[in-house]
């Protein structure tokens, strides 16, 4: 199936179900602000869902918890055998479900209380996150409660699982996510990376074991540090089903809004994933998974934030060297996305981990030599962890205009990848959108997925170009490195004091620097520092030395320079060429206005 295909399985149909769903937020008008809408909402799909799974051995469980109750069956055994009787990893034993609550109007409050407590711990907590107490106080007090129930029991509210699948229910929820997003006046990027974008980083994960995978299936864990809604974990589950019915993957997630949380979880739990594997936390100062280890990282954590909050833990996590997960340095405190980077490069699987993450250009190249930035991209390239960095189209996410790129950092490398760094610029590489969604203009279409997957498949400098249905053309380079190209040295030059005859003062056979002449030289790693010198300095200042005691190691990926095109300036002839143009338009358009006169 292609990526236009997977993409609309979000069809209209789904679409339509979502707007029924959410035109329920009509009851709430006056009660709620509109950005508060979908903490109603949401929360209620997730329930009515829920329910209507339920439904078929509702009768059954709450006989087996009678029964339980009477043996004093309690704790992780009573769990079991209710999960079991349910056929899901949740239950309710409440006597109540969605239909009863509206038959019984006169006590809906406390009604819906009893229904909310009657559920299992994993669900109580999506609701906790949620902080749907509140929100149902609210309603109940506004006389709204039974009405929006009402709605969810009418056919617009239906969701059994013999009417809308799981991979349906996880569209639709999506779709419910975007529109809060919007209600909410803020971009959808803040809660979702859209799928265009995740389905790219999917193929350059599974890339080098596609074909493995389609003929023999797999077994897999991925894992997102933060995972927003799980939409990243989601896809990638989606990705390697469709290529193989045999595929098996585990997924793992952390998030620190708890709203958010909520719907990760939930949304797992609606699609039959691993619920328990999501975790609500502070990736940077509460890791959930220390000492776990995945087969895949997929991840777009938030960039140009701070990490103030997490100082203190970060800080100590930094002092257990390489044992921890900050050992190579930390970056500056206005900035914590390479934090994450590192996060992840501790966490992926020896030998065959794969990550694909999101950054903004600050990665490539902020820190001087020897700052905590610097260090950080000497270790994942010394270490020969940097496969591939891509550069995106800008106006491709929703939350942001700015320039992204995909880091593809691997634990195994290809035999033929080693020692090399492959660096994609696909900025001119989009389809435009017909209608904007916050910042995000242009979108990733089959076409611009396989040209950015030929260009790193084939591993080697060259342009790449396609022509779209409407005769626009996509274009995509790449070039490869040797990793010790992005090295450099920065080298300390002194300018020594002059005697009277203009030559270097000595001091126990060392030259004496003149104080405040120092000055720096960024010298290439494949060049040797005393013939730079005596080439590119001294040429210019006879006195001047190397204090090679000061020396320090840096590394950047200047990626627009080495991408970058020169477009020779308009010749003066041109120009005014155009200037008597246009003065001679101008004549023509005044005699037009107001005659000869």
């Amino acid at each position: 199936m292609s990526i236009n295909s997977l993409q609309k399985q979000t069809n209209i149909n789904i679409q339509e179900k979502a707007n029924l769903i959410w035109e329920i937020a009509t009851h709430l008008v006056g009660l709620f602000k509109p950005h508060e809408y979908g903490k109603v909402i949401l929360p209620l799909t997730v329930l009515k869902r829920f329910d209507d799974a339920l439904a078929p051995t509702k009768a059954k469980v709450t006989e087996m918890a009678k029964k339980l109750a009477d043996m004093k069956v309690e704790g992780e055994a009573r769990d079991g055998v209710l999960c079991k009787t349910s056929g899901y990893s949740f239950y309710n034993t409440s006597n109540f479900d969605f239909k009863k609550l509206v038959s019984d109007p006169d006590n809906i409050e406390s009604n819906f209380e009893n229904y909310l407590q009657g559920f299992s711990s994993n669900i109580k907590d999506i609701i906790s996150n949620f902080k749907f107490t509140d929100q149902v106080r609210t309603m109940a007090d506004g006389n709204v409660l039974f009405v929006v129930l009402q709605e969810f029991v009418s056919a617009k509210g239906d969701m059994s699982p013999d009417k809308i699948t799981s991979a349906d229910m996880g569209y639709i929820f999506e779709e419910l996510i975007r529109k809060f997003s919007e209600s909410y006046d803020e971009q959808a990027g803040a809660h979702f990376t859209s799928r265009d974008v995740i389905y790219l980083m999917t193929e350059l994960l599974i890339a080098p074991e596609k074909d493995e995978i389609e003929a023999n299936g797999c077994t897999k864990t991925a894992y997102d540090m933060a995972m927003g809604t799980s939409q990243m974990l989601g896809c990638l589950t989606e990705r390697l089903t469709y290529i193989s019915d045999e595929a098996n993957l585990t997924c793992f997630g952390e998030e620190f809004n708890p709203e958010t949380y909520a719907i990760a979880k939930a949304d797992m739990l609606i699609k039959g994933g691993n619920a328990s594997g999501m975790m609500y936390g502070d990736t940077l100062s509460d890791d959930k998974f220390s000492g776990y280890e995945f087969d895949y990282i997929i991840s777009n954590p938030p960039f140009g934030i701070d990490w103030k909050r997490e100082k203190t833990e970060v800080e100590a996590e930094a002092k257990k060297g390489y044992d921890g997960r900050f050992g190579p340095g930390l970056p500056a405190i206005s900035d914590g996305q390479m934090l994450f980077m590192l996060n992840g490069v501790k966490k992926l699987k020896d030998g065959s981990g794969r990550m694909a993450i999101i950054q903004n250009g600050s990665s490539l190249f902020t820190g001087d030599a020897g700052s905590g930035s610097s260090e950080i991209r000497r270790y994942v390239i010394t270490e020969d962890m940097v496969e591939a960095i891509i550069q995106m189209p800008t106006d491709l996410f929703y939350n942001t205009g700015i320039s992204t790129y995909i880091w593809v950092l691997t634990k195994g490398k290809s035999a033929h990848r080693l020692g090399k760094v492959q660096l994609i610029d696909a900025s001119k590489c989009f389809v435009k959108r017909r209608k904007n969604i916050g910042n995000k203009r242009v979108d990733l279409d089959d076409k611009c997925i396989e040209l950015i997957m030929q260009a790193y498949s084939e591993f080697t400098d060259g342009v790449y170009t396609k022509t779209l249905d409407n005769n626009t053309e996509i274009t995509v380079e790449s070039k490869v490195f040797d990793k010790d190209f992005f090295g450099y040295t920065k080298v300390t030059v002194e300018t020594a004091q002059a005697d009277e005859n203009g030559k270097a003062i000595l001091k126990k056979g060392k030259p004496q620097a003149v104080k405040g002449a120092s000055d720096s030289e960024i010298i290439p790693l494949s060049e040797d520092i005393d013939e730079y010198i005596a080439k590119n300095v001294l040429p210019y200042n006879s006195l001047a030395f190397a204090d090679r005691k000061k020396d320090k190691v840096g590394y950047e990926i200047p990626f627009t320079r080495l991408f970058y095109k020169f477009t020779a300036p308009q010749s003066s002839e041109d120009i005014f060429a155009d200037i008597k143009a246009l003065e001679e338009e101008e004549t023509t358009l005044m005699k037009e206005l107001f005659g000869n006169a």
